[in-house]
């Protein structure tokens, strides 16, 4: 299905599949009289909550990344997320204020395996991402959240785009339901950038701690402060480190997971995770998830991996047959510390 936002008439549309009912429910809630649409938090970090965003910081926000991007009036977008969270809606709503022709897919693992002609912007999960690595140089314009994207599936996406000689721009982005969507993006492809650039209007700074605190009165009021450790290289661009509440505390080193991960995905393509786990010795065993069966090949890429210090080698190494995520994909650890 394609609406084409410069010239819409939702009563000519034919609204089929469950995913585009929910698409013309939300229509009719952007385009009523209320100052307010509902949207949904994923649950990643907490319950899962319900609450009330302005359109105007919506508008803002969708201006924000339209710029960056350079999308213009007449160009085409692909929906392909669930409307219930703030990245579906966003697409919508950059796609309603920019103008953008807006093709619907059904949300799935494999959302442009049918895709046939170029688009000029899309936004997806690491998951599809992957699915989709073929396909990728239809796409201009490709912003990929909901979950951090792997060293592994970065190696992959280069390779796929250099073999087809695309143009083809990917980022990853930084951000969240309460930013509404996103503030800020890094470069994947073609050139790998190591921070994320914040959008025009954003400021960043750290607390006491050294988590990320973002000022952006087009989108909030107030000062959000997060409990994501950062490494600010100048007024617009950050690293991130990792979420404070997952630093692990063992022998008294704090240990970052998404580091190790990241390290660790870079030699195997499974998803790995790295906990702590209670030990009486060392306040917190350092453990690694790995998701498959078990496999020796895997186990001794894993023990080859140079780990910068020493008490960054897991004391364990479990394999497991499915990581728990929550809906939208992320890996969900405190789903997995209670199952293990």
């Amino acid at each position: 299905m394609l609406i084409d936002f410069n010239n819409l008439n939702i009563n000519q549309l034919y609204f089929e599949t469950e995913f585009e009912i929910k698409i013309k429910n939300f229509l009719e809630e952007w385009f009523s009289d209320s100052d307010t649409v509902k949207v949904q938090t994923s649950g990643s970090t907490g319950v899962p909550k319900i609450f009330d965003i302005e359109k105007k910081k919506m508008i803002n926000s969708a201006e924000m990344t339209c710029n960056f991007l350079g999308l213009k009036e007449g160009d085409t977008a692909l929906v392909c997320l669930p409307v219930e969270y703030i990245s579906g809606k966003m697409m919508i709503v950059r796609s309603v204020i920019r103008k953008l022709k807006l093709m619907i897919v059904d949300p799935s693992t494999k959302p442009i395996e049918n895709l046939r002609d170029e688009i000029d912007f899309c936004a997806m999960t690491p998951l599809q991402v992957e699915n989709s690595l073929d396909q990728l140089y239809l796409i201009k314009n490709l912003i990929i959240g909901g979950a951090a994207v792997s060293e592994s599936l970065k190696k992959k996406i280069s390779q796929t785009l250099q073999l087809s000689n695309s143009q083809t721009k990917i980022f990853e982005t930084y951000g969240m339901s309460e930013t509404l969507s996103h503030i800020g993006l890094k470069q994947i492809a073609p050139n790998p950038e190591d921070f994320f650039t914040v959008f025009e209007n954003v400021e960043i700074s750290e607390d006491k701690r050294g988590c990320l605190k973002i000022f952006a009165p087009k989108l909030n009021a107030e000062v959000l402060q997060t409990n994501d450790l950062v490494e600010i290289k100048d007024r617009d661009r950050f690293r991130f480190l990792g979420r404070i509440d997952n630093v692990i505390n063992s022998g008294g080193a704090k240990i970052f997971p998404e580091q190790l991960e990241a390290l660790v995905k870079r030699e195997i393509p499974n998803e790995a995770v790295f906990l702590g786990v209670d030990d009486e010795s060392l306040g917190q065993k350092l453990i690694l998830i790995i998701e498959g069966e078990q496999s020796e090949n895997v186990l001794g890429k894993i023990l080859d991996i140079p780990f910068e210090k020493n008490y960054h080698k897991p004391k364990e190494i479990i394999f497991i047959e499915k990581i728990p995520r929550t809906p939208n994909g992320k890996v969900n650890r405190i789903e997995l510390k209670n199952t293990l």
